[in-house]
């Protein structure tokens, strides 16, 4: 696949749906998924962390420090 293209919605849905792509079920991996925030297995329950992707990581750290941050000094 070429990385500077997009990938389809069925290419999407096919990672998202191959166990190979689940770590234990829950923690989902795939290198080839540039999606920081990919959905969920049950797409209803809401997104998940591509823990391939560095910046996912990233992003997820910092979304919980500044959570913390606002519940402490309320």
């Amino acid at each position: 696949m070429d990385f500077n293209t997009k990938p389809t919605k069925e290419t999407q849905n096919n990672w998202n749906r191959d166990p190979n792509n689940w770590i234990w079920g829950v923690f989902y991996y795939n290198p080839q998924d540039k999606r920081l925030f990919p959905p969920k297995k049950i797409k209803q329950l809401g997104w998940t962390i591509n823990f391939a992707n560095p910046n996912s990581i990233c992003t997820a750290i910092a979304i919980i420090a500044v959570l913390l941050i606002f519940t402490r000094n309320s």
